[in-house]
């Protein structure tokens, strides 16, 4: 293994053990606070809460060597765009609506700052160069899914995670807005990060060349 392999197995592990850490102290807190019922269904009613579990086990399978569908470039383009946007919409959205304290006050760093710092390091220090722009498309599927999750959630107890999913707080119009807003938003940090993938992708082939000819 490299340098840049090592370099890279110890920024999977670090994002991965901070991940998995942040998300149990997350749950205990909930579950604390709440009971463990509810406690775990508000736990998993989170966009944070699901993005953290998917980026965690994708840092894990890099962590582990697995090159397969988990720890492959699709993968880590819907990771690190989904913990991208966690970390910009908190920041933007979300972060001035509490001021959280203690135990909650690490959770929320660890959830919405450390990890998308973290994750994007280890996306910058893998492989690059087969990622195509079709594989945007991929990076859309988990905003996506979490909308019409969400909804679904809400319509049966009331409950929605983020104010801008909430048919309660808006009109049709304006949830149908906010849903392709934050859509055009995953593409665009989608198609930004294809874009660094093929331009790292160049550099490495023109570094690996000489090396090919010795």
């Amino acid at each position: 293994m490299g340098k840049l392999g090592g370099a890279r197995r110890a920024a999977a592990t670090a994002a991965a053990a901070v991940g998995w850490a942040a998300l149990a102290l997350q749950l205990a807190l909930l579950v604390d606070r709440l009971g463990p019922a509810l406690g775990a269904w508000r736990f998993l009613g989170y966009f944070t809460i699901l993005t953290n579990i998917g980026v965690a086990a994708v840092a894990s399978a890099v962590a582990l060597g697995r090159g397969d569908t988990l720890g492959g470039s699709r993968a880590r383009l819907m990771a690190a765009t989904s913990i991208i946007l966690v970390g910009i919409v908190y920041s933007v959205a979300l972060r001035a609506l509490w001021n959280p304290t203690g135990l909650q006050k690490l959770a929320d760093f660890a959830l919405h700052d450390a990890a998308p710092l973290l994750f994007f390091g280890l996306w910058v220090l893998s492989p690059h160069g087969a990622l195509r722009w079709r594989d945007i498309g991929w990076a859309l599927v988990p905003p996506a899914l979490y909308a019409v999750y969400a909804l679904g959630r809400g319509a049966l107890d009331g409950w929605y995670a983020y104010w801008f999913l909430n048919p309660a707080e808006q009109s049709p119009a304006g949830l149908a807005a906010s849903i392709a807003v934050m859509l055009a938003g995953f593409a665009l940090i989608a198609g930004l990060l294809v874009l660094v993938d093929r331009w790292l992708g160049r550099i490495e082939d023109k570094t690996e060349a000489p090396n090919c000819k010795a």
